[in-house]
């Protein structure tokens, strides 16, 4: 449908990008035990350039921000190199694409760090399913509160990790504070028990978040910087009384930074708190100035329709993606999609079930041709 939303161009950081559509970052685990990108995930990203902006696969900003098996890193110079390799493919293909800053926090294990526990805001421990670890699957931990030079050592790994990504190629980084990964940890009353300067008030629960942007912002200019935000979510044991108050200060603070875009788990695919309502992308749209990514359970129907009452900008789409590399080719053309609903190659292994997906047109021409034979 040429007429859909989703089909406009739309301004961002000085470029314009080719559609409203989002690739939404999915931790694929493909990088293996060094953590570095490899051609399968250049071949991955390249494939899916279709997208008006590709966010990249959580990506951690340090050896102490690991929890998840080989999944990427940016922290150091094989990193950028190889990552450099993936964004130079991109553009090449005509794409965009922007680097997700990551820390796990309490949603790792020893077994990611010399049997050290991982740490937090507080000692609180993840209330959850056992987690993947590099030794097989283990309960979560009670973590290590951070102590001040904790504190000031992750941001500036924050810094680094953003230098890193200027150096590799991005057009931009997002700072990854959702999910119940650090920063999320940071904000969430629930997990943030400090009494000092970080915990206590929204505004103190908040300030973690603060000196990471002020760090990735003397790095980037604004507008080539986004933050991920899930105001609804449970995942990774989320979800507070004062989540509306929480998440209204936080979106009000990143829109006087004029950030380039906030992008909002909106949907409840992730699960739900069920603490109130859910804040909505209307709501988001009232408290932040520039562009919004909405995200979470849509297809092309419901991001037509955000697109189209104002309440976002764009709109990303993760399990579609994964069996669809040409996502933006079949909505625009009504082709049918690709089954994405079999998690079993989701995460780990090599190309299949990750960079060998085909295009429609590539399927449909091999049966011509096999009807033809």
């Amino acid at each position: 449908m040429a007429d859909s939303p989703l089909f406009e161009s739309q301004q961002w950081a000085g470029f314009t990008l080719k559609n409203r559509m989002v690739l939404a970052p999915l931790t694929r685990g493909r990088a293996g035990s060094e953590r570095i990108p490899n051609k399968i995930m250049g071949d991955y990203y390249t494939q899916r350039a279709g997208a008006g902006l590709l966010i990249s696969e959580a990506t951690s900003i340090s050896e102490e921000a690991n929890g998840w098996v080989d999944s990427a890193g940016i922290y150091n110079q094989q990193m950028v190199d190889g990552w450099r390799s993936v964004t130079t493919r991109v553009h090449d293909a005509g794409g965009r694409i922007v680097l997700q800053l990551w820390h796990t926090g309490r949603a790792s294990h020893s077994d990611f760090h010399d049997g050290k526990p991982p740490f937090s805001a507080s000692a609180v421990k993840l209330q959850g399913d056992q987690i993947h670890t590099p030794n097989g699957k283990k309960d979560y931990e009670v973590p290590r509160a951070m102590e001040q030079d904790d504190i000031a050592r992750t941001v500036e790994d924050y810094r680094k990790a953003a230098q890193n990504a200027k150096d590799a190629g991005f057009d931009g980084v997002e700072v990854h504070a959702a999910n119940g990964y650090l920063i999320n940890q940071f904000l969430d009353s629930r997990s943030n028990q400090r009494d000092d300067e970080y915990g206590g008030s929204i505004e103190n629960r908040y300030r973690f978040l603060g000196e990471v942007m002020d760090a990735v912002l003397s790095v980037w200019p604004a507008a080539q910087v986004g933050v991920r935000l899930s105001p609804n979510g449970v995942f990774n044991d989320m979800g507070a009384d004062d989540y509306r108050e929480t998440f209204t200060y936080v979106a009000q603070q990143l829109n006087a930074l004029e950030l380039g875009y906030l992008h909002v788990m909106d949907g409840l695919g992730f699960g739900f708190h069920e603490r109130g309502d859910p804040m909505t992308l209307a709501e988001f749209r009232a408290l932040f100035d520039g562009m919004i990514i909405g995200n979470c359970g849509y297809d092309k129907a419901s991001a037509e329709q955000r697109i189209a009452d104002g309440d976002g900008d764009m709109i990303a789409f993760g399990r579609p993606f994964i069996t669809n590399p040409d996502l933006p080719e079949r909505y625009r053309h009504d082709y049918p999609l690709n089954d994405f609903d079999d998690p079993s190659q989701w995460y780990g292994g090599g190309a299949e079930g990750y960079s060998d997906y085909e295009s429609y047109k590539e399927a449909s021409g091999k049966a011509s041709l096999e009807s033809m034979s």
